[in-house]
């Protein structure tokens, strides 16, 4: 029998939510979404340090070397998000979510200013708006914002949404994707009941599949991406949505589960429903948000969690650059010290050449083979320069 995973891609384009490339090229996703959390994770991993310095030293060259530390790392992070988009884009055929800075959730002209650089980036690299999707929380602010991005071919998705306002709103808007966050109404409504919910009674899903019906059944062409999963019972309920963006955790329990998945969503069945249709202009959506304690918590919750991870990821990025910068400070100061004593210029310090004392010169000399390198005196001028801090 073919696995969960399998049958799933028969009717639902699966999302790989996450920066770890790796773990899109083990499940090949035709599309992919990031945030400031998930970067923050990959920019931690070893093998992506090449990418997080490379962004800071051209972020501080284009600056220049008397920027502010801040102003650096605010390019830094903008580089940095187009930086792994395109990696991602090189493994995906699809297309890559692009996050706008939570702090804009509530300013139009700013979120809009935001998305056309991060947009202006993407096309500078060679890569076709249309595989991207600017990432805007679901403020009314927010969707506003979009409403007209989507008319200069900006493409957008906007997330934080968990109730059918926002939902509303976004379709009204021709937004081309929204991100209803499943695991995290499943959170508030377990906190709030204290109860334990089955896959079928699961409030983010039964919310997810009350959008995707309203949606088809008035033939709204925005498409519908669950997100923010707990389990693999949420995934399956949800199974027919037009795309569902899935953690690695939950993909490999996908791939490694092999049980019958019926297809729970189909847009013919919605057509056929009796659904009530909501005008949505700006009074009715603040007085629905207003009226919803758990979409409004859950909103405000969810942009100060994205907020702090980004001024995680800022500080992160300050001490990379702190350090990045020492370093090339110590390595020009090595250079300058190494040319004074290479007296003839053969690239190598031997110990007639070293006025200086034998315990030094054999302290620096790490293999013993009576030559100080360029890169054995950087190393040595380092570790001198760490013992004196410490």
């Amino acid at each position: 029998m073919a696995t969960l995973l399998e049958q799933l891609r028969e009717f639902t384009i699966v999302v790989a939510d996450t920066g770890d490339i790796q773990a899109i090229e083990t499940f090949t996703p035709r599309d992919a979404t990031t945030n400031p959390s998930l970067i923050t994770a990959a920019a931690q991993m070893p093998q992506y340090q090449s990418i997080v310095d490379d962004t800071l030293k051209i972020a501080r060259k284009e600056l220049g070397k008397d920027a502010d530390e801040s102003d650096v790392v605010t390019l830094a992070f903008d580089r940095l998000a187009v930086a792994f988009g395109l990696k991602i884009l090189e493994i995906i055929p699809g297309r890559v979510s692009t996050e706008v800075d939570a702090r804009l959730s509530y300013d139009t002209e700013g979120t809009l200013e935001k998305a056309r650089y991060l947009i202006s980036e993407y096309e500078k690299a060679g890569v076709s708006r249309d595989r991207i999707l600017i990432k805007i929380a679901s403020t009314w602010e927010g969707i506003k914002a979009a409403e007209i991005l989507e008319k200069e071919g900006i493409h957008c998705n906007l997330t934080l949404l968990f109730g059918m306002h926002q939902a509303i709103a976004c379709a009204e808007a021709n937004i081309t994707l929204i991100s209803p966050f499943v695991g995290r109404i499943l959170d508030w409504y377990k906190k709030e009941t204290g109860k334990e919910y089955a896959p079928t009674e699961d409030p983010g899903v039964i919310s997810v599949t009350s959008i995707y019906n309203y949606y088809k059944k008035f033939g709204y062409k925005t498409e519908v991406m669950g997100a923010s999963f707990r389990n693999i019972g949420e995934i399956c309920e949800l199974a027919g949505s037009d795309l569902l963006t899935i953690s690695p955790k939950l993909l490999e329990q996908l791939n490694s589960t092999e049980e019958a998945l019926p297809r729970k969503l189909d847009p013919e069945a919605a057509a056929k429903m009796d659904i009530e249709k909501i005008p949505m202009d700006k009074a009715t959506f603040d007085k629905m948000h207003q009226e919803d304690k758990m979409a409004y918590e859950k909103l405000d919750e969810g942009i100060t969690g994205f907020t702090k991870a980004l001024e995680t990821l800022e500080e992160m990025l300050k001490d990379r650059l702190t350090r990045i910068e020492g370093e090339t400070k110590v390595n020009n100061a090595a250079a300058d010290i190494f040319r004074v004593y290479d007296l003839d210029g053969d690239g190598f310090i031997t110990r007639e050449e070293w006025a200086g004392t034998d315990v030094v010169f054999d302290a620096i000399d790490v293999n013993h083979d009576g030559k100080i390198t360029p890169e054995e005196m950087a190393a040595g001028l380092g570790a001198a320069i760490r013992l004196v801090e410490a």
